[in-house]
């Protein structure tokens, strides 16, 4: 891809995700300034041409983009915070790990002190930033996202999620939340054939097959969630819960914890019980959205 590489970046934060960051934009060929408290940790972003800025106030001096990326938000105000007047006319990139409320209340907090603000989550391990695996995601006005695009593109596939400035926290949470269910349904799968002398690593294969067929349902259920209409044409949710049930038995017959499951299997039972029990499986999706004590 084509970069602009004149211009110049600030990373504040030199965790072993902030050196990476910096890494990645000094590989590019951007001109980069470094803080952190812990100077020491820019040793070699130094040798390799950073410039290590003595106070927070100077690193922002030193370009009109600056990443930040620390322990959490509180962090982020209280660095930032000393320098008001720093701020006017900067753009930030919070790439620090938080929630979406704390998002939102940082974006607000840096516009009143004249700064341009985006939110933003990183999808990857340090070792991945600067490749195509390594997904950034941002959130916040999109005129400021592409004002910065081509500088940004360095840390690998970036991509903007709309003006909501805890968008990029929501979409980080709900990964998660794929990534440990998948995880954990897995577990629980290997778990009841370990019983039977069935190894992880035979399973894995067949369990990878699974997972992939599932994903191919995803849109197809999404539509069905946005139109808020869950005609069976697979199988309807009773039919389900008597499967569930099944799993329950088996893991609960093989010595094998049951809880997941079980877990599950409740949500299906209410949503039976509240008269979906004809409808497809998307339908759990009153069940996802109210609390758990309505």
């Amino acid at each position: 891809m084509n970069r602009t590489t004149d211009t110049s970046v600030t990373v504040i934060g030199l965790g072993l995700m902030g050196r990476a960051l910096a890494g990645a934009f000094l590989k590019a060929g951007h001109p980069t300034t470094v803080w952190n408290r812990t100077s020491a940790k820019a040793g070699q972003l130094v040798a390799e041409g950073a410039r290590l800025a003595p106070t927070v106030g100077d690193a922002l001096k030193a370009s009109s983009l600056t990443i930040i990326c620390v322990t959490d938000y509180q962090a982020v105000r209280e660095l930032l915070g000393a320098s008001d007047s720093e701020l006017g006319g900067r753009t930030l990139i919070n790439l620090t790990s938080g929630d979406s409320a704390q998002a939102r209340e940082a974006a607000q907090w840096a516009e009143q002190r004249g700064a341009r603000y985006l939110d933003g989550a990183i999808m990857a391990i340090p070792s991945a930033i600067g490749t195509a695996e390594a997904v950034i995601l941002h959130s916040g006005p999109q005129p400021d996202f592409e004002a910065h695009r081509s500088t940004i593109d360095a840390l690998g596939t970036v991509t903007y999620l709309g003006a909501d400035h805890g968008l990029a926290s929501l979409y980080d949470v709900a990964g998660l939340a794929m990534m440990w269910s998948v995880l954990n349904a897995w577990l629980q799968g290997t778990a009841m054939l370990r019983t039977a002398g069935v190894d992880a690593a035979t399973f894995a294969p067949f369990a990878r097959q699974i997972a992939a067929g599932v994903a191919e349902w995803l849109p197809g259920y999404a539509e069905q969630i946005d139109r808020g209409s869950f005609p069976a044409e697979v199988s309807a949710l009773e039919t389900d819960a008597r499967a569930m049930n099944h799993l329950v038995e088996e893991s609960e017959a093989v010595g094998v914890n049951a809880e997941l499951p079980k877990l599950i299997k409740a949500m299906a039972d209410r949503a039976i019980a509240a008269g979906h029990g004809g409808e497809q499986y998307p339908v759990l999706i009153e069940e996802f959205s109210r609390p758990h004590n309505d």
